[in-house]
């Protein structure tokens, strides 16, 4: 038989509650699965009135909802409160009061202005609570009996969990199945032996992405870290102790627990953020106990991250060859990646020299085609003027005309052509005057 406690702990208190004791002792924030920090909560009240009437209460699980105060009442978090149920009502806690409520209601897009939100009845009495109690403790009991039941029947269906309505008088089974399920010989069979109202709800096979890792479940991976993160924290000082120095006294503001960094600020600039090793914040604190004071927090830090500060050269990067280089790696396969990239830049790399090679000869030859062709049009208009000259002077005409032989009748063979006599100049000695 499980005991009460452990069936409390699924409401998040970590121990059975009464109606006698104090609100801030059910409200445990380490108990509490999907737990909210009230960041608003010195603004909740002004003037010692409440001006949010709508507040959050949540059950088993993760399971919350919203519903309205009644009026004149003030409550706390922490307050176990009767709600409206269908039928009947509910036993909860109350997890946030005042403003932030508004905007988790903002975030979860529920209208706060909507007259049918759910009632807060009252607080819980004596009774309330016990009955709470009570209920919760059969829940495990049931889901196993109504596994064994789901068995017996042949059903395609696995019960994940039971949660209790707070009067006792409504029982919601929670069940996962890949089709549609007939389970109304089930639920008769659940009512005659639990003899309670019986409610059976779907949920999906799979987990909604937010909890959801890269392999589809719940992020579980995190619990192999929080052993990790465990240790470390407790290597680090106490931070709800302030550190003095000659330029006035810090605060704690945050930590970094892998990194064992720690940021304080001082109280006259709390904006100013000064980052710490957690050694350097142990060694001070050693000081205060001693009396002793250091003249500021970052003067070494500062130094330190300043010589460390290394600046790359980037002269060269933009060279068209800067791919070219094989990069040695440690593994066969790095330099096998390496030298088919190497390969394919190359290979890029001549096309692109063979187009522009190729680019250039063109424009070389259109070049000299040009020149050619301005070459011919001078020729030709050189041409044109002399024969429109020849054309215009009547003497120039028959002379050409006279003095140019036919073509097809008087050919005249250079060979044979008479040379031209020479006429005998008399010679003249260099050393004789004429």
């Amino acid at each position: 038989m499980y005991s009460e406690k452990e069936a409390m702990q699924s409401r998040g208190c970590c121990f059975v509650p009464s109606a006698d004791q104090k609100n801030e002792n059910i409200n445990q924030h380490s108990c509490c699965k999907l737990d909210a920090y009230d960041w608003l909560s010195d603004i909740n009240f002004i003037e010692e009135k409440r001006y949010f009437d709508i507040v959050e209460v949540r059950f088993k699980n993760n399971r919350k909802g919203f519903f309205r105060s009644p009026e004149g009442e003030t409550l706390l978090s922490g307050d176990i409160v009767a709600v409206e149920a269908s039928p009947g009502h509910d036993i909860g806690i109350v997890s946030l009061t005042g403003e932030i409520v508004r905007l988790q209601m903002h975030k979860k897009k529920v209208p706060y202005k909507d007259t049918y939100i759910s009632k807060v009845y009252r607080k819980a009495r004596g009774n309330d609570i016990e009955k709470w109690v009570q209920a919760a403790a059969l829940e495990i009991p049931s889901m196993i009996t109504t596994r064994k039941a789901v068995m017996d029947l042949g059903l395609d269906m696995k019960i994940n969990d039971v949660e209790y309505q707070g009067d006792k008088t409504k029982a919601v089974f929670y069940y996962t199945a890949e089709g549609r399920v007939d389970f109304r010989e089930l639920i008769k069979i659940l009512a005659d032996k639990f003899s309670v109202r019986i409610e059976m709800k779907q949920i999906g096979v799979r987990n909604p992405q937010k909890l959801a890792g890269q392999c589809g479940k719940l992020k579980c991976c995190l619990n192999f870290e929080q052993d990790n993160y465990k240790e470390e924290s407790a290597k680090f000082p106490p931070s709800d102790v302030k550190l003095k120095t000659k330029a006035g006294d810090a605060f704690f503001q945050k930590k970094d627990i892998l990194s064992g960094m720690m940021w304080y600020s001082y109280y006259e600039t709390p904006s100013v953020f000064i980052q710490l090793r957690r050694q350097e914040v142990q060694n001070i604190q050693r000081m205060n106990d001693k009396g002793k004071l250091p003249d500021a927090l970052n003067t070494q830090l500062e130094a330190e991250l300043e010589g460390s500060i290394k600046f790359d050269n980037v002269i060269g990067q933009d060279d068209v060859t800067r791919f070219d280089k094989v990069k040695t790696g440690n593994s066969k396969g790095n330099s096998k990646r390496n030298g088919n990239r190497n390969k394919s830049n190359n290979k890029n790399r001549n096309q692109s020299n063979n187009k522009n090679a190729k680019t250039q000869d063109n424009k070389e030859g259109n070049k000299s085609a040009k020149d050619n062709n301005n070459k011919a049009k001078a020729n030709n208009s050189k041409n044109n003027n002399r024969n429109n000259a020849k054309d215009n002077n009547p003497k120039q005409q028959q002379r050409s005309r006279s003095a140019r032989p036919n073509n097809k009748n008087n050919k005249v063979n250079k060979s044979n052509k008479p040379k031209a006599k020479r006429e005998n100049k008399p010679q003249v000695n260099k050393g004789e005057k004429s």
